[in-house]
């Protein structure tokens, strides 16, 4: 009879055991999904991307503290920041994960294989081996490029400054997605017959001295969508205002605090087109394999009038 007992107690436990392990792996709590965020750094298009991304989760139905729990996390830029947040992430068996810039999401892909991973403010997923192609992903990972339009970015920055003999380009070189918008960019200036310097910066302690050096022998200044310069783009924009030199960038929010325009993306429209993505893979309608990576085609037109007038530019000129 003991024994009996004592089998059923073992048994009921074994099964315990089971569907305990059973709710870790999917990484659910009593209906409760989670969201982990990798963010690269800090800076005013990364955080509207963010932003974006978890209204569109609310929109949606899911909201924090009532059917998901969101671990929201900030590397600063920092690799070993990076790593170790990403082990944390997947450590947490999170239901879907959200990698904000190129650094973040190559790291978390580097953890896993398993969990879906969504990125955005990515430039070239293929070129960064996060997916096959941007048709077919093929693995646990999809998202939402920022790929600009360089050609009508450039063609705005030489309309400003038509008598322009030497366009300058900043940019970080260790930054994948700024050495290929660059690329591009050189060679859109070059083939309008106008010389291009490049320099470049490993990190924000670079930015002041390389700036000032390029805002004496140029023209005009094109800056792709950098982490590097988003987050030092005050101080660039005091260098140019003091050299009387427009800057065209690839991102809007670069404009509004440094740069003098640009045809750039809403961050925060492309953190809510990557949140329908997760929307469909909370929701367990499709995979990351299935879901073609994105990019945005809601551009917009943005003039920092009030640097405009401090290079003694007609702002309605700019167009």
């Amino acid at each position: 009879m003991k024994k009996n007992v004592l089998k059923g107690l073992v048994g009921l436990a074994a099964i315990g055991l089971l569907v305990g392990c059973g709710n870790k792996d999917n990484g659910s709590n009593e209906g409760i999904q989670k969201v982990g965020i990798l963010q690269y750094m800090e800076h005013k298009s990364l955080d509207k991307a963010r932003e974006g991304f978890i209204a569109e989760l609310k929109d949606a139905g899911y909201e924090e503290g009532k059917n998901i729990d969101i671990d929201s996390l900030n590397s600063q830029g920092d690799q070993a920041n990076l790593k170790s947040m990403s082990e944390k992430l997947v450590k947490e068996k999170s239901d879907v994960i959200l990698t904000i810039a190129t650094p973040a999401a190559i790291s978390v892909a580097t953890e896993t294989t398993g969990i879906p991973i969504i990125f955005t403010a990515v430039t070239d997923a293929v070129s960064a081996g996060l997916v096959e192609s941007n048709e077919k992903p093929g693995k646990n990972i999809t998202g939402t490029s920022d790929m600009v339009p360089i050609d009508k970015q450039t063609n705005l920055l030489l309309s400003i400054v038509p008598d322009a003999k030497t366009i300058g380009i900043i940019y970080n070189s260790s930054e994948e997605n700024s050495v290929i918008q660059a690329k591009l960019a050189k060679e859109a200036i070059e083939k309008k017959g106008v010389k291009v310097k490049e320099s470049t910066v490993t990190s924000t302690n670079d930015v002041q001295q390389v700036m000032t050096a390029l805002a004496g022998e140029v023209d005009g200044v094109y800056i792709p969508t950098d982490n590097t310069l988003a987050n030092t783009m005050s101080t660039v924009g005091e260098i140019a205002k003091n050299k009387k030199l427009p800057i065209v960038t690839g991102a809007a929010e670069d404009v509004k605090v440094g740069a003098l325009a640009t045809y750039g993306i809403d961050y925060e429209k492309l953190g809510r087109q990557t949140g329908k993505l997760a929307v469909k893979i909370l929701k367990g309608d499709a995979t990351p394999a299935d879901l073609a990576v994105e990019t945005s085609t809601d551009l917009e037109l943005v003039v920092n009038k009030d640097m405009a007038k401090a290079l003694g530019i007609d702002p309605s000129t700019i167009k």
